[in-house]
């Protein structure tokens, strides 16, 4: 068990892949946005990959461990310290009861995984104990840390000194851009070859106004096809405007003449365009990157994306734990 100091910045409990299969119900998946770090911290402890840890956002928590476990954090580099001596990232390290971990504010990177042996207890939800911030559920009651909460621990020994392999940690920008892979469609025909190109070469500014739900882009103004032009009334009025669709996850949800990525936490469907996906592979990009940087996005197709994830998915495994 841990007690929860200070509760850092919306530190939530998230499992991966999260909560698969009721997104029609109004239900993302959720879990963790950088899944590649999330993953080797629980492997690091013994764990299965998916074992349900934190996700500290921009500001991590102050934790009080209560009994002796094995932990590791994955990430963002949040200055963590054990008792005041520097706690190294992408490791495990063993803690013992009474000692304090403490978490400040992030200088590289936006989110840190903290993974604990035997993984977080609590009671799913929908088959997952990932935190739904919106709807209030999962995770602890539902909703981020709290100042004062206990936090069980399943029961497992963990081995403290294991590392991850140098060239398997995600190499975050240290310049504040990102390149990020996008697929076209499903509404790329809505969009004119200029505005494709436009969008395609130009920087983007990631919007203070982003949060789990949707991350929301500042850049130049998007201009259509006729099909977005001249379109039946049921359509809606704004070029952006379409019948209500499901939206895919990683969806650039093109609301009015503002692009929103729709990620973890985000709709299930609505009435405007999306002419461009961002994959799965890409969102661990997504999730490490801070309001004011900046995005360049890079076309692939959707075979290209597909090898991506499949990449990922190698190397966020057993195997690339030394």
């Amino acid at each position: 068990m841990f007690e929860v100091i200070k509760k850092g910045f919306e530190t939530s409990v998230q499992d991966f892949p999260g909560r698969i299969g009721f997104w029609n119900q109004g239900f993302p998946p959720s879990g963790p946005m950088d899944s590649w770090s999330f993953r080797l911290a629980n492997l690091l402890v013994g764990n299965q990959p998916g074992a349900a840890g934190l996700e500290a956002q921009f500001i991590g928590p102050t934790l009080k461990f209560h009994d002796d476990t094995v932990f590791a954090i994955c990430g963002a580099d949040m200055g963590p310290k054990l008792d005041g001596e520097p706690v190294p990232l992408w490791e495990s390290v063993a803690a013992k009861a009474g000692q304090t971990l403490e978490m400040k504010f992030c200088t590289l990177g936006a989110r840190a995984y903290l993974a604990f042996a035997g993984g977080i207890k609590s009671e799913p939800w929908l088959g997952s104990q990932s935190t739904f911030h919106a709807a209030g559920v999962g995770g602890i009651d539902g909703h981020a840390l709290q100042d004062g909460q206990k936090v069980e621990l399943g029961e497992a020994k963990g081995k403290a000194g294991r590392k991850v392999k140098a060239d398997a940690r995600p190499a975050f920008a240290t310049d504040k851009r990102w390149e990020i892979e996008v697929v076209e469609g499903p509404n790329d025909d809505w969009i004119d070859t200029a505005g494709k190109e436009r969008f395609l070469t130009t920087d983007w500014k990631l919007s203070g106004k982003s949060a789990r739900s949707g991350y929301r882009l500042e850049g130049p103004e998007w201009t259509f096809t006729e099909k977005a032009t001249n379109k039946l009334p049921e359509n809606g009025s704004d070029p952006s405007n379409i019948i209500d669709q499901g939206y895919p996850l990683g969806a650039i949800n093109l609301a009015g003449q503002t692009p929103i990525i729709l990620v973890n936490d985000g709709c299930s469907m609505g009435g405007f365009i999306n002419p461009y996906t961002v994959p799965s592979a890409a969102f661990w990009k997504l999730g490490q990157s801070k309001p004011g940087d900046i995005y360049r996005f890079r076309k692939v197709s959707v075979e290209e994306a597909q090898a991506l994830r499949r990449d990922l998915d190698k190397i966020a495994s057993a195997d690339s734990i030394e």
